[in-house]
């Protein structure tokens, strides 16, 4: 279910920075756009309505500076908490030009509370992170990585995919980042799958852009853990996201969105 959690946040992907810091020009979202989802699981080759989430961005100062706040609720439903219980909270702040300055989860997970931070700064042009981590036991792990390239984390890096034009990419293009995850930081892998339209909980058809996410087995083979449509437009919507989990396939389809910043021209039928 981390995982789940984890893939729901990395809707795309950027493939390279030139520095640190990573500004970008962001023409895809604004402050009070609000996006809805509904959250279906699969139990026995029956899909099952588990929960929703929204996701809300702010106008916000970070230690006096202009910043977005992003905020993302998770919660599971009153028939699928008999099952799993999921109440997850996360906080973000980016600046204007989306480069990480702060990020905050807490979660209940089952029967598992866990905490985790994220401070960023950027010394000298590089960029630094400090992690905490507070697991299910209450034990504190704490951790600083500091690197040349840009490091995100589950909410910074769903503000900066929003930047980039992905009509420059091709199929079976591969995207690499770094992402944290608890008090740790690791290599991700992305693959580009070319475009598809989809029918959203909202009753409309998006032509999307489609892209898979990458995980290894044992035996050192990569396997596809999840794959996600953003709309083909100028707002970068993530409008749809299944995921394979160990214990089975979960999906998060777009039920409505509003304050949006551009034209929705993906559209392509009513």
């Amino acid at each position: 279910m981390r995982k789940f959690l984890f893939s729901i946040l990395l809707l795309v992907a950027y493939s390279g920075c030139a520095q640190a810091q990573c500004p970008a020009e962001n023409k895809a979202f604004q402050a009070g756009e609000e996006l809805e989802y509904t959250l279906y699981f699969n139990w026995s080759f029956i899909w099952i309505k588990c929960g929703s989430a929204t996701f809300k961005t702010r106008a916000a100062y970070y230690h006096g500076q202009d910043a977005y706040r992003c905020d993302l609720l998770f919660r599971t439903n009153e028939k699928f908490d008999s099952y799993f219980t999921l109440r997850d909270t996360l906080e973000g702040y980016v600046t204007k030009d989306l480069v990480p300055l702060y990020f905050y989860k807490a979660s209940l997970e089952g029967k598992d509370h866990r905490l985790e931070k994220a401070w960023y700064s950027y010394p000298e042009g590089r960029c630094n992170v400090r992690l905490e981590y507070t697991n299910p036991h209450g034990v504190v792990y704490k951790n600083t990585v500091e690197k040349s390239e840009c490091m995100y984390d589950m909410m910074s890096m769903m503000a900066y995919a929003r930047s980039f034009d992905g009509n420059k990419y091709k199929k079976g293009d591969r995207l690499y980042f770094d992402m944290t995850s608890s008090d740790e930081v690791f290599r991700q892998t992305m693959i580009y799958r070319g475009k598809e339209n989809f029918k959203a909980n909202d009753g409309v058809t998006y032509r999307c852009m489609v892209f898979s996410m990458l995980d290894w087995e044992e035996k050192k083979k990569e396997k596809e853990i999840l794959r996600f449509y953003f709309s083909d437009d100028d707002n970068h919507l993530p409008l749809r996201i299944d995921f394979k989990l160990k214990f089975g396939t979960a999906k998060a389809f777009f039920t409505g969105g509003k304050n949006l910043r551009n034209p929705s021209n993906a559209i392509v039928k009513k």
